[in-house]
């Protein structure tokens, strides 16, 4: 797609899609296709040891610089914890047991998280079939991986040997190969490595890892630094290079992983995409102020902003404690921690138009269903204040299961790809996206990390 005024459609995840080879200089992940352009216009009380906390919701009085955020009633969330302790390297040492009473018992998010998966596993039998949407494309693209990063996430809660034949039959339908060969260095092209590493951990077979360790080990050779000018592809790529260096016990790959971390937030568009003063993303440069939305704020997109919060979270659930960048990675996890609390719904959602609720408001899924992921591991990790986020957490899982669960096991309010919040609209409970894989694949990242602090 190009130009200015029309939705971008299935093209517009990164520079330029996950589906383009040449692409815009804007990024590429979010529409499997998308060649630039801008498409449309676009007091919590701690409670520690079982007493009740309240925490204010977002949606009013957003300014430069400062949210002031109306009192959105979350009553009756109780945050009990177990010795969790902050590490000395800006990690943290472990969750020690905390628990979420606010949240549903464990085997009903783990029901929840079978129903979605079981509707797509028999809608999608052969993982290997290939994706028609506007157009053909092969199942290895980065809307299918991240439904695979969600299903391993369910494997490690509620182990399944079906779950993993079905995503190794996955990797092999594919030869364990990535969209545009080893040499790509497309960030959407590399996501369905993620997977594949956890799979070798798996079973080590060298295949699984030959594509994705060509690709990443040619980037790290390279002085390139400049590739992720979306913010999508954090999220898309950046696990990988924490994953394989792990694996590897080799701190070449997270040195890499940080020098175009740091590009895309510092010097990608007019000075960096990470705006310093409000803790959020701008998707790309196309969103650079002076574009703003009709009530003037800045257009911080949901999703967008999901995918980097979630990439720092399986970056450091993958890096050593003492990495070097590790204090940096948590300190922008706090930093969108708080920003994104602010501006949480009273219905336990999040807006796609984060300082404008009032430009394409509603419920929607994948944005909410990341954020919940993230805020749900940082509470377990004791990186973020239970009293505080604990209740936001529970409040958005128990939204997502009553509102936006089907009875059939698909889900609604999930924005269609897309690069911004005019993409993909209307967002409803009944709308179909153009993908339905990556939403879920959110639906149970945020599902793997909520059963761990859920009561037994």
């Amino acid at each position: 797609m190009t130009g200015v005024g029309g939705a971008a459609g299935a093209n517009a995840h990164g520079p330029g899609a996950p589906d383009t080879t040449g692409g815009s200089p804007q990024g590429g992940s979010e529409v499997p296709g998308m060649t630039g352009g801008i498409g449309g216009s676009s007091g919590s009380t701690n409670s520690l040891g079982g007493a009740t906390g309240t925490s204010g919701s977002g949606g009013g009085g957003i300014g430069k610089g400062g949210i002031g955020a109306s009192a959105g009633g979350i009553a009756g969330a109780a945050a009990s914890l177990g010795g969790a302790g902050a590490g000395a390297t800006g990690g943290v040492a472990g969750g020690g047991g905390a628990t979420i009473a606010d949240l549903p018992l464990k085997g009903e998010i783990l029901a929840a998280m079978r129903r979605a998966n079981d509707y797509f596993m028999a809608k999608w039998p052969d993982p290997g079939e290939a994706i028609v949407t506007d157009q053909t494309r092969p199942s290895n693209i980065w809307t299918r991986a991240v439904y695979y990063e969600g299903l391993m996430a369910l494997d490690a809660v509620d182990h399944d040997a079906d779950l993993v034949d079905y995503a190794v039959r996955w990797g092999e339908s594919h030869a364990w190969g990535l969209r545009n060969g080893p040499s790509t260095r497309s960030a959407d092209d590399q996501c369905a490595g993620q997977t594949y590493i956890e799979l070798y951990r798996m079973n080590p077979e060298p295949q699984r890892i030959a594509d994705i360790g060509s690709s990443l080990d040619a980037m790290v050779a390279s002085s390139g630094v400049a590739d992720w000018t979306w913010i999508d592809a954090i999220q898309m790529a950046m696990p990988a290079f924490a994953k394989l260096g792990a694996l590897r016990a080799d701190g070449k790959y997270f040195d890499k992983a940080y020098a175009l971390y740091a590009n895309t937030k510092n010097a990608q568009g007019a000075s960096g995409l990470y705006d310093e003063t409000d803790h959020l993303w701008w998707r790309d440069g196309d969103f650079d102020p002076p574009y703003a939305e009709p009530n003037g704020q800045d257009c911080f997109w949901s999703r967008g902003n999901g995918w980097v919060y979630a990439a720092l979270v399986r970056v450091l659930d993958a890096i050593p404690t003492d990495e070097p960048h590790r204090t940096e990675y948590v300190a922008d996890f706090r930093a969108m921690s708080d920003a994104l609390a602010a501006v949480q719904r009273s219905d336990g959602f999040w807006n796609v138009n984060l300082h404008d609720p009032t430009h394409f408001g509603g419920k929607e899924l994948t944005g909410t269903a990341l954020f919940t992921y993230g805020m749900a591991w940082g509470v377990r990790q004791g990186i973020l204040d239970a009293g505080s986020f604990a209740p936001k957490a529970a409040l958005a899982w128990k939204a997502m299961v009553a509102d936006a669960l089907r009875p059939d096991g698909s889900l609604g309010y999930v924005q269609g790809s897309g690069k911004q919040p005019s993409d993909g609209q209307p967002v409803t409970y009944d709308s179909v996206p153009d993908f339905e894989d990556f939403g879920l694949g959110c639906f149970l990242l945020a599902g793997s990390e909520s059963v761990k602090l859920a009561p037994p």
